[in-house]
């Protein structure tokens, strides 16, 4: 419970008031910890302790002071305390919070087009930038070469392993999607040094993504790491890793949005692999195109009922 008695920092306060209260009495270690939750009210519900204390710049203990400095026991009650004013505070707390302060709620939808789309070529751009073209063409020179390829990736990062895999298997990669845990570990298990094992998480902390392809390395496959958190647990286990944009503000690590930058290093990836492939990658897109060719109305046939209702 937050000891909000006899320390004058309680009472009816939201904690935003609190923080604003005693900022001037704070250390300058403590008022890097206020900067971080006046910018992000979410953060401490997002991040650990550890994970607060280094986008602070400070340390785990600094962090606990602070709680205590606003009157509560330790972390987990401040995030306990976070987490409710989130759920029961005003509209614009709770948009911030969760939309994040580049819209705004009254704003009109061409500004939030020209915001959404500022913040996506940033974040396409960031990561053009800072991409190692060298050990891009080492994964693709390796998927080219491999027998077999595994993808895993959970949740919206599983929705984009999929997609890979889907272009991968069309130009004649033997490539494989795992979402699920037990799935995944079961093929990882079998892979070998012939095969390639591509692990994909915006954070780089997804445990059942970490197991997989820890396991496929263990096993002895090229294991690749796509996470903006080249320090992460995920890019640390993998032989080498390929670096997106970290999420800014709006664009959380969970939100599809953030997948664009995952998208724009695995579209670079399908093309260097067509390329080394280039006879074998032909051959199958041709085959593929003429496969479902029947299912795909011609131009032409799609306009003519149109044509037809204007000839009446």
């Amino acid at each position: 419970m937050p000891r909000t008695t006899g320390n004058g920092n309680g009472g009816g306060l939201t904690i935003a008031r609190r923080i604003a209260a005693g900022r001037r009495a704070m250390p300058t270690a403590m008022s890097k910890i206020a900067d971080v939750v006046s910018e992000h009210p979410a953060a401490p519900v997002e991040l650990t302790i550890t994970e607060l204390a280094e986008r602070a710049g400070t340390s785990p203990a600094t962090v606990t002071r602070f709680c205590r400095a606003l009157g509560f026991d330790g972390y987990t009650q401040f995030r306990v305390g976070v987490a409710s004013e989130i759920g029961r505070g005003d509209a614009d707390e709770s948009w911030q919070a969760d939309i994040g302060q580049e819209f705004g709620a009254e704003d009109e939808a061409g500004k939030v087009l020209q915001t959404l789309v500022a913040l996506h070529v940033e974040n396409l751009e960031t990561t053009a930038a800072h991409l190692d073209l060298d050990v891009v063409l080492r994964v693709a020179d390796a998927i080219a070469a491999s027998r077999h390829v595994d993808i895993y990736g959970v949740g919206g990062s599983g929705v984009i392993a999929r997609e890979f895999q889907a272009r991968m298997y069309r130009i004649g990669v033997n490539a494989h999607a795992w979402s699920d845990v037990h799935e995944g570990l079961t093929s990882a298990v079998m892979q070998n040094s012939e095969s390639v094992a591509i692990g994909i998480s915006s954070t780089g902390r997804t445990e059942e993504t970490v197991q997989m392809l820890s396991q496929a390395r263990a096993a002895g496959a090229f294991t690749v790491a796509i996470t903006h958190d080249t320090d992460s647990w995920l890019a640390g286990l993998a032989d080498v890793s390929l670096a997106t944009a970290e999420p800014t503000p709006y664009l959380r690590p969970d939100d599809l949005s953030v997948k664009h930058s995952q998208l724009l290093v695995l579209d670079l990836l399908y093309l260097l692999v067509a390329q080394q492939t280039f006879g074998v990658a032909t051959t199958h897109l041709a085959a593929s195109a003429m496969a479902v060719s029947g299912h795909r109305r011609s131009a032409r046939a799609a306009r003519t009922p149109a044509l037809q209702e204007e000839s009446r």
